[in-house]
C-alpha cells in the first residue's frame, strides 16, 4: 500500500540548466551529511561541477556518500572516481560491480541533503547536451528530463531509502545479511490518513517488485478524462499494455510520447504495439528533436508521477527505481503542460502510416520483440509477461 503524506513543498525542475544548478546550491548549502546515488556520473563538465561542490562539501566536514552504478557509470570512470573521491574524504561505493550479485542494476537518481532537501527524477549526473549511450555525440537540443525537489515529511522517506540501499553495499557478515533481510520482509510502513500530497515508490527484488507498476496500473484504472505517459524506452508488460488499451477504450484520451531514435532494436519493439494501442485509440507521439530521457505521467491532472522508472522490462521487472507520486492538481497541471508542449514538438504517428510499413519491417518489429521478450524473461524469471 502506498502512504502519502502532506505538507511537502516539491519544485518542478526541467532539463539539466534548472536542475544542476539547484543541486550544486544545494550541496554548497549542506552542514551534515549528503546522499547521492545516481546510475550515471560521467567524467564531463557537468560531473566535475558536481564532483568539485561535493568535494568541499567533505572539506567543510560534511558527511557525503555517492553510489553509482558499475554498468551505467562504466569500471574506468568508477575506478577514477572512486580514486578521486576519497582522497578527498568523500565515501564511495559502486552497484554490483562485476555482476557479483546478480544481473539487477540501480537505475535511482536520488540526492538527500542535511534530511532536509532531496532530489529525486530522471537526470544522471552528466552533459544533457551529449549522448548518454557511450558515443558522447552532440545533441541537437539539451536532454529532454525532468527531476523534483522536495522539502518536508516526504524527506526522511527518501532518506530512509537512500540510507538502506548504502548500507546493503557495506561489507556485511553473513548473520548481519540475514538479519537485514528478515527485517525488509517484516517491516510494515503504516500508511498515513492524509492521502494527499506524495508518496516514494521504489522498486527492488526483495518486497517491492511490482510497486511502481502497481501505481501505474491503479492510475490508469481510476482515469476518467486524459492520461500523459511520457518514457524514452517503451516496452511494458502484457498488464500495463492492456491498461492503457482498457483506458482508451472506455474514452480516457490517452497520450503516449516516446523517445525514438537512440536504440534501433528498442525502436522496433516500441513499434510492434503500435497496431493494436492505435486501434484502441491510444494517441502516440514520438518525440525525435533530440535524446527523450523523461519518465513521468499526468492522469486527469490529479495525479502524477516522475522518478527514474521507464516504461519497459528492465525498469518494471529488473532494475532499483525511484518515483514520486503526486496528487496535487497544481503540480499535476504544471507537469501536464510540458507534456502537452513535448507531444506538439512530437510527430504524431498515424494509422495509416503504421498500415503501410513493408512486410519485412513488421517482421523485423515482430522479431525484435520476440527476442526482447525472451531476455527478460530470463533475467525476471518470467514475469515480464505478467
Amino acid at each position: 500500500m502506498i502512504s502519502y503524506s502532506h505538507s511537502n513543498e516539491l519544485a518542478l525542475l526541467h532539463r539539466g540548466a534548472e536542475f544542476f544548478p539547484a543541486l550544486v546550491r544545494a550541496c554548497e548549502q549542506a552542514h551534515a551529511e549528503i546522499f547521492l546515488e545516481t546510475y550515471i556520473f560521467a567524467l564531463d563538465e557537468t560531473g566535475h561541477h558536481v564532483k568539485a561542490a561535493l568535494r568541499r562539501a567533505a572539506a567543510r566536514g560534511v558527511t557525503v556518500h555517492v553510489l553509482v552504478d558499475w554498468v551505467g557509470t562504466g569500471h574506468a570512470a568508477t575506478s577514477a572516481l572512486k580514486e578521486e573521491l576519497e582522497a578527498a574524504g568523500v565515501r564511495f561505493a559502486c552497484f554490483n560491480p562485476w555482476f557479483r550479485k546478480g544481473i539487477a542494476r540501480t537505475h535511482r537518481k536520488i540526492v538527500v541533503i542535511d534530511r532536509r532537501l532531496a532530489f529525486l527524477g530522471g537526470l544522471n549526473i552528466n552533459d544533457d547536451m551529449l549522448s548518454d549511450d557511450g558515443s558522447r555525440l552532440p545533441l541537437p537540443a539539451a536532454r529532454w528530463d525532468f527531476a523534483v525537489s522536495v522539502s518536508g515529511p516526504l524527506v526522511e522517506v527518501i532518506q530512509a531509502e537512500a540510507v538502506s540501499l548504502w548500507a546493503r553495499q557495506q561489507p556485511q557478515t553473513l548473520r548481519r545479511r540475514f538479519e537485514n533481510l528478515r527485517r525488509l520482509y517484516s517491516e510494515r510502513v503504516q500508511p498515513l490518513h492524509q492521502v494527499e500530497q506524495a508518496a516514494l515508490v521504489v522498486r527492488d527484488n526483495l518486497r517491492n517488485r511490482n510497486t511502481i507498476q502497481r501505481a501505474l496500473l491503479q492510475a490508469l484504472g481510476h482515469a476518467h478524462h486524459t492520461a500523459w505517459l511520457v518514457t524514452p524506452y517503451f516496452a511494458p508488460g502484457r498488464k500495463l499494455r492492456k491498461a492503457l488499451i482498457h483506458a482508451a477504450q472506455r474514452g480516457v484520451k490517452v497520450n503516449l510520447l516516446i523517445g525514438v531514435g537512440q536504440f534501433r532494436m528498442q525502436d522496433a519493439v516500441a513499434q510492434s504495439f503500435y497496431p493494436r494501442l492505435l486501434r484502441a485509440g491510444v494517441k502516440i507521439v514520438e518525440y525525435r528533436r533530440t535524446q527523450l530521457h523523461a519518465k513521468v505521467a499526468v492522469i486527469d491532472d490529479q495525479w502524477a508521477t516522475i522518478g527514474s522508472s521507464n516504461f519497459d522490462g528492465l525498469s518494471l521487472f529488473v532494475n532499483h527505481e525511484a518515483n514520486i507520486i503526486v496528487r496535487d492538481q497544481a503540480f499535476s497541471q504544471d507537469l501536464r503542460e510540458y507534456i502537452a508542449q513535448g507531444v506538439s514538438e512530437g510527430v504524431v504517428v498515424s494509422a495509416d502510416e503504421v498500415a503501410k510499413f513493408s512486410w519485412g519491417r513488421r517482421v523485423g518489429n515482430r522479431l525484435a520483440y520476440l527476442l526482447y521478450k525472451l531476455v527478460l524473461q530470463a533475467i525476471s524469471a518470467g514475469r515480464y509477461t505478467k
